[in-house]
């Protein structure tokens, strides 16, 4: 029995690992990344199955933060070229909500750019929540609306509201390198307030931000002690026109250690797949669903995600099943097979 079965067998049991053993996995060679993954695996399977929980952001208000955070394309001063708009109409958020049900998702994510809201915009939040409740009863509704004040978590829990993201997105002790307009603390209490109102708790880290190893270890372990029902692994996006900007520090490989270490140290969240995945991870995409059982489907707030047909097919050909969704019948695909009018024989490049 290896150090990694020893890990999962603790995972599997609900136990804790310890740091040291989180941060051999963010340290494990090359040669061990199929073995960590197949641990990882167990621990996946033990509480999920093989089923992945499909995500839809809808983005209802976009760019123009008066936050500082320097990974965030909607931050003060960013010169990225994102969409900006101010709040959506109910009609326009069901209808983009609506879009991620007919593609699978059992949860839809709302998500409005800002330090955090105002009590009117938790009115017009709740007043779209109900109305889209109102037609799909059966699918999960998250709010991510930035930092909270008094009653409004209980407000957007009495509209219908599922759950709450606030991500802590790093260590407390790294914090200070990637914003200064708020505090860590600041996120913790939010995570914390939500919880209390009876909201799901969803908070999450983003990876590839110049932090230790330490760092994510430390913030996985703060995760842990908030308990949430939902933990997004984001993979920096390096925004042209944000402070990080070229900064591409992540491999796939260390995408899946992370992953990995993240399962292990929370091993009955609903760990997500989510920004980032797809220039990141790239081909080993479908290995991470052997370590994740939630992804986003589609785009994300700010940038494009791969078509959700594609996301689909990546799903079923890597073996898993969309939760809540009853698999389609098999299709045969001869849109796949292309005859070569290129290359040797020809007057065209070869395909190199």
């Amino acid at each position: 029995m290896t150090w990694l079965d020893d890990l999962a067998d603790k995972a599997v049991n609900g136990g804790l690992p310890a740091r040291e053993e989180a941060l051999a996995v963010l340290a494990s060679g090359d040669d061990e990344l199929l073995d960590v993954v197949a641990a990882a695996f167990r621990v996946r399977r033990r509480f999920f199955g093989r089923r992945v929980k499909l995500n839809y952001l809808v983005n209802i208000k976009s760019g123009l933060c008066p936050e500082d955070c320097f990974y965030c394309s909607q931050r003060v001063g960013s010169a990225a070229e994102v969409l900006k708009y101010t709040w959506l109409k109910t009609d326009e958020i069901v209808r983009n909500a609506e879009a991620g049900v007919a593609g699978g998702a059992r949860r839809v994510c709302l998500v409005a750019s800002g330090r955090g809201p105002t009590d009117r915009d938790v009115d017009r939040v709740c007043e779209s929540i109900e109305a889209f409740k109102s037609q799909h009863p059966d699918v999960e509704v998250c709010a991510c609306l930035g930092l909270l004040s008094d009653g409004q978590a209980d407000r957007l829990a009495a509209a219908g509201t599922t759950a709450y993201n606030h991500n802590l997105n790093t260590s407390g002790g790294h914090y200070a390198d990637i914003c200064s307009t708020h505090e860590y603390a600041d996120r913790v209490s939010t995570v914390t307030t939500a919880k209390e109102a009876g909201l799901s708790p969803c908070s999450g880290l983003i990876a590839g931000m110049g932090e230790t190893d330490e760092d994510l270890v430390d913030v996985a372990f703060a995760l842990r002690a908030l308990s949430p029902d939902s933990v997004p692994v984001n993979f920096l996006i390096p925004f042209e026109g944000t402070p990080l900007a070229g900064k591409w520090e992540l491999t796939p490989q260390r995408c899946l250690r992370i992953l990995a270490m993240v399962r292990f140290v929370n091993p009955d969240a609903e760990v997500r797949l989510a920004g980032g995945r797809e220039i990141h991870l790239r081909s080993l995409q479908p290995l991470a669903l052997h370590v994740v059982n939630s992804i986003f489907l589609g785009d994300y707030l700010t940038s494009e995600g791969q078509p959700g047909a594609a996301d689909l097919a990546m799903i079923a050909d890597a073996g898993f099943e969309v939760a809540g969704v009853t698999p389609a019948p098999t299709e045969r695909h001869p849109d796949l097979v292309h005859i070569r009018h290129r290359g040797p024989g020809t007057a065209l490049p070869a395909n190199t």
